[in-house]
């Protein structure tokens, strides 16, 4: 029974890499919702190697790359370890619900694969946002000290998914990528959110952050984490009716903007 339990934890921690990232995982995982469900518990680890790669790749260019092309490098990182899944949900989502036709129309409009004009400036404009603030970081030798923001960055924007999915009703309910995780129970929300502190507090404690400094640097992530998510989701289920997949997507891209931006706040409180 420990070893039929070990497994499924194990398949679920490689589904969670293999659905949310372009990490390789080696073996072929079924995509069913009980699978799905059990894998959302270790997306704050996938936020976590996605931030901690984040934040190694900016260490070693610092001394070597320019503030510009630096930030340059580091997003196409950012981007190719997702694979663009998470852009490509903020591209889809923007193209239908700031078309402002009916609820069904717009769901129509996010299902099609062609990108249009309000899809590429969301993501001209994110990418623009998000490169800003990689490139103020590089500059002026802060990096190092703010890497384990960075990365807490990738980490608190998976949990935002994870709450999203358990929270808020789906858009298609029985349809699409969303509906997939049907099976996801309040056990499953609360093992990501356990996994979630771990990581947090782990991650902070190895910089020597005292707990302090830590506490109230966790408290101001959680509560920007909060009030983001909430406006989006808020919107986008009086727009849709509920949420998808595109939209679980867009939530992430747009919690990593906000949350990068509180990385430029939270500095002082490290020094």
């Amino acid at each position: 029974m420990a070893i039929r339990s070990l497994m499924q934890q194990l398949q679920a921690v490689g589904c969670a890499f293999q659905f949310m990232t372009r990490v390789p995982v080696p073996v072929a995982i079924p995509f069913t919702p009980d699978v799905l469900a059990r894998s959302v518990i270790y997306y704050p680890l996938v936020g976590a190697v996605i931030g901690g790669l984040l934040s190694g790749a900016g260490w070693l260019l610092a001394p070597v790359v320019p503030p510009m092309p630096a930030a340059v490098l580091l997003l196409t990182l950012w981007i190719g370890l997702s694979g663009a899944l998470h852009l490509d949900g903020l591209m889809d989502t923007a193209d239908g619900v700031l078309s402002h036709r009916s609820r069904e129309r717009m769901l129509d409009i996010m299902k099609d694969s062609r990108v249009g004009a309000m899809g590429v400036m969301a993501a001209v404009l994110l990418l623009l946002f998000k490169f800003a603030m990689l490139a103020e970081l590089q500059d002026g030798g802060s990096w190092m000290a703010a890497a384990p923001l960075i990365a807490s960055t990738c980490i608190f924007s998976r949990m935002g998914i994870v709450a999203a999915i358990k929270i808020w009703p789906f858009a298609r309910p029985g349809e699409g990528l969303a509906s997939m995780f049907a099976g996801l129970r309040m056990r499953h929300f609360i093992g990501a959110l356990l996994l979630h502190i771990a990581i947090v507090m782990g991650g902070y404690a190895l910089f020597g952050i005292s707990l302090s400094k830590l506490l109230l640097i966790i408290f101001i992530q959680t509560a920007i984490t909060l009030i983001v998510g909430l406006i989006v989701n808020v919107w986008l289920t009086r727009k849709l009716g509920g949420l998808t997949g595109d939209t679980y997507g867009a939530l992430n891209e747009l919690l990593e903007a906000v949350l990068l931006l509180a990385v430029l706040w939270l500095l002082p409180l490290l020094h």
